[in-house]
C-alpha cells in the first residue's frame, strides 16, 4: 500500500540545522516513500496485453470481415454473372419464341388464305357440279329422245327393207349394184360398175347416212355437183323410196363419167 506524501511533515525535517557536521543528512531523515511502480507496472503491462489482444482481435475481425466482404462482393459478381446470363438466356428464347409466334402468325394466315381458296374452290365446283348435272340430265333427255326416234326410224326403216328387198335384188342383178359397209354405224355404200363404157370394171361410189331423220350423202366418188346430189337426197326424205335414190345416182354417176 503506498504511503501518502505529506508537506508538513517533509517541511518540518527540512528545517533542521545544516551547520553541524554530525547531523545526518536530509535523505537520510526522509520517510521512505512506496510510489506502487510495480503496481503501476504490472497493471500497464496487463492493460498492454489486453490492448495488443484487443487490437488483434480487431485486426483478426477486420480482416475476417474484410475476407466476408471479398467473398461477398465475389459471390455478388458471380449472381451478376450468372442473372446476365440468365437474362440473355431468356432474351433469346424470348427472341425465339417471338420468331416462332410471327412464323406461326405467317403460317396461320397461310392456312386461313388457302382454306379461302379452297373453299371457292369448293364452292365453286359444286356449282360446276350442279350446272353439269343440269346439263347431263338435259343431254341425257335429248339422247333418249333421239334414241326413241332412231329406234322408231329403225323400225320404219326395217319395215320399209321388207318390201325394198326384192327391188334392190333387181338393182343389183340389173344395175351391176353392190352394197357394203362403210366402216360407221348407220353408213351404207352403194357400189356401181359397168357405168363407163371404156371400162367396165371401173367403179363409182356414194355413201348414205341413215343415223338422222333425213338421209345424207356425205362422200361420192368421182365428185358429183353437190345441187344435183341434195335434189336427189330430197326426193329420197320425200318418201319417193330408196329405188329413187339408186336409180337417179347412177345417173349422176353416169353423166360424170361420159363428160
Amino acid at each position: 500500500m503506498s504511503t501518502t506524501f505529506e508537506p508538513r511533515l517533509s517541511t518540518s525535517l527540512m528545517r533542521a540545522p545544516l551547520s553541524s557536521a554530525d547531523a545526518p543528512s536530509m535523505a537520510d531523515s526522509l520517510p521512505s516513500i512506496n510510489f506502487g511502480f510495480d503496481d503501476l507496472r504490472d497493471r500497464m503491462a496487463k492493460f498492454t496485453v489486453r490492448f495488443d489482444n484487443f487490437i488483434e482481435q480487431g485486426r483478426k475481425r477486420v480482416l475476417e470481415e474484410r475476407n466476408q466482404f471479398r467473398m461477398n462482393i465475389v459471390e455478388l459478381q458471380e449472381d451478376q454473372r450468372m442473372k446476365k446470363k440468365d437474362i440473355e438466356i431468356l432474351s433469346s428464347k424470348a427472341s425465339t419464341h417471338q420468331q416462332m409466334l410471327s412464323k406461326e402468325a405467317a403460317e396461320t394466315n397461310e392456312m386461313k388464305a388457302a382454306i379461302a381458296s379452297l373453299t371457292a374452290q369448293r364452292d365453286s365446283h359444286q356449282a360446276t357440279r350442279e350446272s353439269l348435272k343440269q346439263q347431263i340430265a338435259e343431254t341425257q333427255k335429248e339422247i333418249d329422245a333421239r334414241l326413241a326416234a332412231q329406234r322408231a326410224y329403225a323400225q320404219h326403216v326395217n319395215s320399209q327393207s321388207r318390201f325394198n328387198i326384192p327391188e334392190l335384188e333387181f338393182w343389183n342383178s340389173t344395175l351391176s349394184l353392190t352394197i357394203e359397209g362403210a366402216g360407221l354405224d348407220d353408213r351404207i355404200k352403194f357400189i356401181y360398175t359397168h357405168i363407163d363404157n371404156r371400162d367396165w370394171t371401173k367403179e363409182a361410189w356414194f355413201e348414205l347416212d341413215t343415223s338422222k331423220r333425213e338421209y345424207e350423202i356425205p362422200y361420192c366418188k368421182p365428185k358429183l355437183e353437190k345441187e344435183k346430189v341434195e335434189r336427189v337426197v330430197e326426193k329420197v326424205n320425200e318418201g319417193r323410196g330408196l329405188q329413187i335414190l339408186l336409180k337417179d345416182m347412177r345417173d349422176l354417176f353416169k353423166e360424170a363419167m361420159s363428160e
